[in-house]
């Protein structure tokens, strides 16, 4: 298991619930291509609410139990695995949004350590 320590790359996928690729839910591709390439881990966040370029307002409520929600994959690795997975991940993306930062990984440990 690689370890992460010092600067590092953040990358935010910014989705909605309800996109999809190949007729599975596009954040559930995203995760299984980024476990399959030999990423450290990513995380799926699910929003309360938010709104896109396209300025639709997306917010659950009991009389809306099918909505829209806003969904952030959070992925850290070296620049050079980011860019590596970046065209796979263009060719999933119908819309939404990619942010890239540097981070300073404090301590990273796999599982069993």
């Amino acid at each position: 298991m690689t370890k992460l320590i010092g600067e590092q790359v953040l990358m935010r996928i910014f989705i909605g619930e309800g996109d999809r690729f190949e007729h599975k839910p596009l954040y559930e591709a995203l995760v299984e291509l980024l476990q399959i390439e030999g990423f450290a881990g990513a995380t799926v966040l699910r929003g309360v609410c938010g709104f896109g370029a396209n300025r639709v307002y997306h917010t659950q409520k009991l009389i809306d139990l099918s909505a829209d929600l806003p969904l952030v994959v959070e992925v850290v690795d070296s620049q050079i695995k980011i860019n590596s997975i970046m065209p796979s991940i263009d060719g999933m993306m119908s819309g939404g949004m990619i942010t890239l930062e540097k981070v300073s990984v404090i301590q990273y440990s796999g599982a069993g350590k």
